[in-house]
């Protein structure tokens, strides 16, 4: 699956998702509409279809003006119906949606909102997952409840380490700082910021990253560790508790 880089708003990033056989071109989470249109315009492509993660208007605030020009669906989580703009199918974890030759699969990941979906394209090892999974982060939770999050990541941990992770935005380097706080002396770490550096030095996005790169290096998806655990001075403690903690702190960070 080809997929394209959109940077938006300050730091947002959209994604372009062109099946290759069939050439359907989706957009996952258009903050706003000129950065689509300008691509696919460039390419000589149409669009299929908008996926929404969530509801939050920095990922559907493009919704009306692309549904407007190119008539395609809007897909998003049926709990979200009333809060995501022009919404025409309404999907919940363990759905599955047919886009070109893929079959989506969806995958429920409360925690930051209520509804939240990630979006995983298991032919292409291709993860879209808003705001729930970051590059060495997480998001805020919003709407939902430190145990909802945990679950949510665990659900996306299940996934192949080999997967390719889409966030939302570019928060790698400022996620790094406080992750580091956490993990100072985590070698995979150490050399995950110092690449991540360098691709924003050349103005690269540091996104994708790998499910297994997040599993060695992003404190929040092992607070199941021990050794975190007993750095935060809550040995024996669930992995749910140390995870709150982990989010406690970098709320105040």
């Amino acid at each position: 699956m080809d997929i394209v880089i959109l940077p938006a708003l300050s730091d947002n990033y959209i994604y372009l998702a062109r099946c290759p056989t069939t050439g359907a071109v989706a957009v996952i989470d258009p903050a706003e509409a000129g950065p689509v249109t300008e691509a696919l315009s460039a390419k000589g492509w149409g669009l299929a279809a908008i996926f929404n993660t969530h509801h939050h208007g920095d990922h559907t605030g493009g919704n009306r003006a692309l549904k407007a020009q190119f008539g395609c669906p809007v897909i998003g989580a049926r709990a979200d119906r009333a809060r995501i703009p022009e919404i025409d199918i309404a999907v919940e974890g363990g759905d599955a949606y047919q886009f070109g030759t893929e079959m989506v699969e969806v995958i429920a990941t409360p925690g930051h909102t209520s509804g939240h979906l990630a979006f995983y394209f298991p032919a292409a090892k291709t993860l879209f997952c808003g705001d729930t999974l970051f590059s060495l982060g997480c998001g805020r939770l919003f709407e939902g409840t430190a145990g909802e999050m945990w679950a949510s990541l665990s659900a996306l941990q299940r996934l192949p380490g080999d997967t390719l992770v889409y966030c939302a935005h570019e928060y790698t380097l400022a996620n790094a700082r406080f992750a580091l706080t956490i993990e100072p002396e985590n070698t995979a770490l150490a050399a995950r910021v110092e690449e991540a550096q360098r691709q924003r030095d050349q103005g690269r996005p540091t996104l994708p990253t790998t499910l297994a790169t997040e599993r060695a290096t992003n404190p929040f998806l092992r607070a199941g560790d021990p050794g975190i655990a007993a750095r935060l001075g809550m040995t024996g403690a669930p992995a749910v508790e140390v995870f709150a903690e982990i989010r406690r702190r970098k709320d105040h960070f």
